[in-house]
């Protein structure tokens, strides 16, 4: 209904402009200068509305057809009107007139600073949410930067598992690294690498990649380090065919026995411990085992041989260290034990000796009383004989 009445006035508007430009013509082309000026205001209206982006233009039909019933009520009235009543209609029309602009003017003004700030505020947004592609792109391309040199060191790894010589170094440092990590660098007490091993009679039997020393009845704990890689690889190539990725299976299988075999040579009787850990350095080769091998794992239990992955062996290795630690507390728990009955034994006789030395002491006491005491008469004797006043027969008993 807003709209109505602003189109309603803006007719009015131009009707009454019509009336101040036509003042000169006869009354009879009044109503036919209006009807053309209403359809032009009209048609100006709707190309202001449609730039403007208006969303209710398409009531325009309806409140055009409201305001051409008004207007021919309008017309009538007019040609029924004296020459008094148009000047007065005319001095209404313009005072309406002058108020309607104000109203127009004031609300093209408020529209006006409402569209500004809606504009701002949307420049503003629109900036932030640039800056913020611009910064995540730039967290982007750097994270494409580290995968890059991921992909490249992940293809130099690859290059150095591809060598048997580096593989072993590979797995040696791997196992180092764990035993470090449990037991601390360089702690010869509880682990030593590159361990030569003899048997009884001294014969050289091997050199193992790592002994752990545990408490009796376990002793020394033999570790390997082996890294089957070849035919693991094989086996899941799908450019092989079919009957060469069963082949390199079957000897998956050999190698790893193999392995087992090789590791069971350092279970030495009465030297280490009744086993020995073949330590795999991929955990996809130990999952694979486990899940698809199990004639395998049997196999090496027969020959006295656990297999472990990095996970497995840091968890052993982490239990080891517990139970070091559970015996070095019991060793000094003993020791403890020991000096403290040895300290009871030392106070026992301390007690003995000051009771002695007690009793010396309470004697010479008395004798020092005693000898206090003869010291007192033989001080009174010498007093008196200073003084004369000795009796007779006193000297004689005196020079006794």
């Amino acid at each position: 209904m807003t709209i109505a009445y602003i189109l309603l006035g803006s007719i009015l508007l131009l009707v009454v402009f019509i009336l101040f430009r036509q003042s000169g013509k006869s009354e009879e082309n009044l109503p036919q200068t209006i009807d053309l000026s209403v359809t032009k205001g009209i048609s100006s209206i709707k190309d202001d509305l449609n730039r403007n982006n208006v969303s209710q233009v398409e009531k325009i039909g309806e409140i055009k057809k409201s305001i051409n019933d008004e207007l021919h009520r309008f017309k009538q009235d007019i040609t029924q009107m004296s020459d008094n009543q148009i000047t007065q209609t005319k001095d209404n029309l313009r005072e309406n007139f002058l108020k309607l602009q104000e109203q127009v003017e004031k609300r093209l003004e408020e529209i006006n600073v409402k569209v500004e700030t809606r504009l701002t505020k949307g420049f503003e947004d629109t900036n932030k949410t640039f800056t913020s592609i611009i910064e995540r792109l730039a967290k982007i391309d750097e994270a494409q930067k580290k995968i890059e040199a991921l992909s490249k060191d992940v293809v130099s790894l690859s290059d150095i598992l591809s060598d048997k010589k580096s593989r072993g170094s590979f797995g040696e440092i791997q196992l180092h690294q764990i035993l470090s990590s449990v037991f601390g660098d360089k702690n010869d007490s509880a682990y030593e690498l590159q361990k030569d091993l003899t048997d009884i009679t001294r014969a050289k039997i091997g050199r193992v990649d790592a002994v752990v020393y545990l408490p009796p009845p376990t002793g020394i704990l033999p570790i390997d380090s082996k890294f089957p890689l070849e035919n693991y690889r094989r086996m899941y190539d799908n450019e092989l065919p079919e009957s060469e990725r069963e082949d390199a299976k079957k000897k998956f299988k050999s190698d790893l026995k193999i392995r087992i075999d090789e590791t069971s040579k350092y279970v030495i009787e009465g030297v280490t411990a009744p086993y020995a850990i073949m330590f795999l350095t991929a955990e996809a080769i130990f999952a694979e085992i486990n899940a698809y091998h199990p004639a395998v794992i049997e196999y090496a239990q027969k020959q006295h041989v656990y297999i472990a992955s990095p996970t497995t062996l840091l968890a052993v290795m982490t239990t080891a260290q517990a139970i070091l630690k559970d015996l070095e507390r019991s060793k000094l728990a003993q020791q403890i034990r020991q000096n403290l009955e040895e300290l009871g034994i030392e106070f026992k006789r301390y007690k003995e000796r000051w009771e002695n030395l007690a009793k010396h002491i309470s004697q010479v006491n008395k004798d020092v009383d005693d000898i206090h005491t003869t010291t007192r008469k033989i001080s009174d004797k010498f007093d008196k004989i200073q003084n004369a006043e000795l009796p007779h027969g006193e000297e004689q008993n005196l020079l006794k």
